[in-house]
This record gives C-alpha cells, structure tokens and sequence, in this order.
C-alpha cells in the first residue's frame, strides 16, 4: 500500500471533518507538524477538538486554527504564550480541558494501547478530579482518566521509509509517537523518505503499522517559541 502523499493537502483530503477530536504533536513549537496545520487551516473544516500539548503561538502553528474560530475545544497542558487563546477562554469562546502535562501523555498513550481508563494519584484533590470517579488503592486516593483516541493524529518526524517506520530527532520526540499511535488514522510531516529497509531497525522509534499516509516537507520552518540570549561583558 503507498502511503506517500504529494502534499498536505492531499493527505487530509477524505480523513478530517466538522466536529472532529483530533491530536496534534509537538511541544512548544518543537516538533510540530506545520504543512499539517497549515492544510487543516486551509480545509476549512470547523468545531474541532484539539489534543496537543499547547495551542501554538498566535500566527503560527494551531494558533492560525484559533484565529479562524476552527478550533472550540482544546485538551491540552499548557497554554500560557498564545494571547488569542487567553483572549477566547476568558471571553468564554473556546473550551479547555486542561490536563495535568503527564496525564495527557498517558491519556495519549493508554489510547494507542487499546486501555479505555487509567487510575492517577495526580489531580486528587484539584479541579482536575471534579466530576471523575476516585478509588482507594493501598489507603491512597486515585482519580479515574479516560484515554484518548482522536479520530485523526497529525504528527512530525524526522524520518519515514515507505513502510511508515518513523525515526524522530532529539527532542522533537516529545509528544510525536503518543499522538501517532492513539490516531484512528495517523497522517506523518517528514523531512526525508528513505527506502523500506534502509533505516537499521535500531534507528526505528515508532513502526509503520500506526502510520497511514505521510507527507514530505523538506524544509520545515522550524521557529523557535521563545529566543532568550545571555548578554556577556565584552562581546
């Protein structure tokens, strides 16, 4: 089965719709599948809900999906450098479920592993257990999680062979291959294809089997969230 498409656009075509739960890779700005973004911004499609980390900055990655109104709900644990989103949330425009960093990844992961529900000391006690069950385990207090399985995972690597095994790079990693194998369907941004075969099986950080279509972007903007630089006496 080919799984290369010739564009973004192209890989999204037929997968994503109004209303969709969909996931997002990345974190910050590292490692976010920006072609990706930038189709489901063209395409249009609206009353989306949106696992990822954050929601971008304003102007570039899911932050273009909230100045277009695409997105009403965020799942997400951080979103403290998008104004827009700020703006929305208070204005009571956008909901947020906001979820402790490492619940998320978990939510993530217990998804792609087919585990509908999880138990975690994190959040007892907090707004984030309102209206979730609690157990007892060993004397200990446990929030109930439900995991996540968006329809659609959009997610960034560094390397795909035509298989779909995906190789990340450095930190990049981050929420890539949780996001990849939660995903009903899994579509991939990646620098450089390579023949199947061609990565050493060492090398391979998530198998084919979670990907469904991949998209090469070979020159990926790559900004940078915050630049912070050390001024030095002298220089």
């Amino acid at each position: 089965m080919n799984k290369i498409y010739p564009n973004a656009d192209a890989a999204l075509k037929g997968i994503v719709a109004d209303g969709q739960l969909l996931a997002v890779g990345g974190f910050g700005l590292c490692g976010i599948p920006e072609a990706l973004i930038d189709a489901l911004h063209d395409s249009g499609v609206k009353n989306l809900s949106v696992i990822s980390n954050n929601a971008g900055v304003d102007g570039f990655g899911l932050g273009k999906l909230l100045e277009t109104r695409q997105i009403t709900k965020m799942i997400a644990s951080y979103v403290g450098e998008n104004k827009e989103f700020e703006r929305q949330y208070l204005a009571g425009e956008l909901q947020l479920e906001f979820t402790p960093q490492g619940t998320l990844a978990e939510k993530l992961r217990a998804g792609g592993a087919g585990i509908p529900a999880f138990f975690t000391k994190t959040g007892v006690g907090t707004l984030v257990a309102e209206g979730k069950e609690l157990r007892e385990f060993d004397g200990e207090t446990y929030v109930m999680e439900r995991s996540l399985v968006p329809a659609v995972s959009l997610v960034k690597a560094y390397r795909a062979d035509k298989s779909g095994n995906l190789q990340f790079r450095l930190t990049a990693r981050n929420f890539n291959p949780a996001v990849a194998m939660a995903g009903k369907i899994c579509v991939v941004e990646v620098e450089e294809i390579v023949e199947t075969g061609a990565m050493d099986p060492d090398q391979i950080h998530l198998p084919g089997i979670y990907v469904h279509r991949i998209v090469h972007n070979p020159n990926p903007e790559k900004r940078i969230e915050k630049r912070t630089i050390t001024e030095k006496a002298g220089v």
